[in-house]
């Protein structure tokens, strides 16, 4: 594998793909970390970790692990790629429904291309009416439930509108990584991204069990995500030769 990594740097254009890759992933994360404007960071990271003691830490870990830490917290980043992929679940559904898109699909690299907007634009007005979710809920003190702090500095109008605006250019931001990523880079962009938000989260996660299981949970869980990766690398490059 190293010989292989080796060797993908010596070649100029992978190694130029490869750079581009890791230089917008670390991009993403930069944004998933920065809050937002009128985002009081310090009472924000106060009421996530005591809410990660709480009856329901395990639902707020999941969702801190799918968005890579950046939806509590208010973030740029907090909406993330959900609206893109929501939408192209949806545009795919509609091709079925809508004789239009059903067009659109058959016509070959036009269509798709024609369908790629419509998906965009389905992804920035999903992204609104999500950040606007959020800051609502963040603004009437039901976002971190069971927490004092005051999560937002200015809960005015004004300043929400101006949270529900940063958050939605941070969403269009992250669709238009993933397609730069897919186009120039290597892999699948908005795959890619996930999997940066996901391993993001591992540290956390595992020093979280070590202290609270000990080192015997902590090392099966280890083993078992060993486990899984070797059955997953087997099964991706298995073959099977069929004599012709």
């Amino acid at each position: 594998m190293l010989s292989a990594l080796v060797s993908a740097f010596r070649t100029p254009d992978l190694r130029r793909k490869i750079l581009f890759t890791l230089g917008l992933i670390a991009l993403y994360r930069l944004g998933a970390a920065l809050p937002s404007p009128g985002v009081d960071y310090r009472a924000i990271r106060h009421c996530v970790d005591q809410l990660s003691g709480g009856e329901n830490a395990g639902i707020y870990q999941l969702i801190n692990l799918f968005s890579g830490g950046a939806m509590l917290q208010l973030s740029v980043f907090a909406v993330g790629i959900v609206p893109y992929i929501t939408a192209s679940i949806i545009t795919q559904l509609l091709t079925v429904v809508i004789p239009r898109f059903e067009e659109l699909r058959k016509q070959g690299q036009t269509g798709q291309a024609a369908i790629a907007q419509y998906t965009r634009y389905l992804s920035v007005a999903l992204a609104i009416l999500h950040a606007t979710g959020l800051v609502a809920l963040a603004g009437r003190g039901r976002l971190l439930p069971n927490c004092s702090e005051r999560i937002l500095a200015d809960d005015s109008i004004f300043g929400m509108i101006i949270i529900v605006l940063v958050m939605t250019a941070g969403a269009a931001l992250v669709m238009w990584f993933g397609e730069q990523i897919t186009e120039r880079g290597v892999g699948n962009g908005m795959s890619l991204l996930i999997f940066a938000g996901i391993a993001a989260r591992i540290p956390g996660e595992g020093k979280a069990i070590l202290d609270s299981k000990g080192g015997l949970i902590f090392g099966l869980v280890c083993f078992g995500a060993f486990l899984v990766i070797v059955a997953v690398i087997f099964v991706e490059q298995g073959q099977r030769r069929i004599p012709v």
